[in-house]
């Protein structure tokens, strides 16, 4: 909803994101911090953030593009965000054991356990 205030709970847990313009206000957090009466706010459930390490200098071209070349060549869908260190791609919970497969085909070296937090 454009010029909505940012509730609480879109701003809280260890991973939250909120955009802000003249036609609405996007809010990617935890999904167990949305209220049950949601009403009237869109929600879409579902989604694992993945953690590109970082940091990268802005002058360095191509992380993000390395990174989602490979989940659109297998015909994943991804939401991107990028911070100021780092970028984050989330994807839908039924696609995470393909992306991470072409993402170990295309190279990438995952940490920890899956390398995602649950994500809104």
């Amino acid at each position: 909803m454009a010029g909505a205030e940012v509730p609480v709970w879109g701003a809280s847990g260890e991973f939250s994101c909120v955009v802000r313009t003249s036609e609405e206000t996007s809010i990617v957090c935890s999904e167990n911090l949305v209220p049950a009466n949601s009403a009237g706010i869109l929600v879409e459930n579902g989604w694992r953030a993945l953690r590109l390490e970082g940091p990268f200098p802005f002058a360095m071209t191509g992380v993000l593009s390395s990174f989602v070349q490979p989940l659109s060549d297998a015909g994943i869908p991804i939401f991107a965000i990028s911070t100021f260190d780092t970028d984050y791609v989330l994807i839908k919970n039924g696609n995470l054991k393909p992306a991470l497969t072409a993402l170990g085909a295309a190279g990438h070296q995952l940490a920890g356990e899956e390398s995602g937090e649950e994500s809104e």
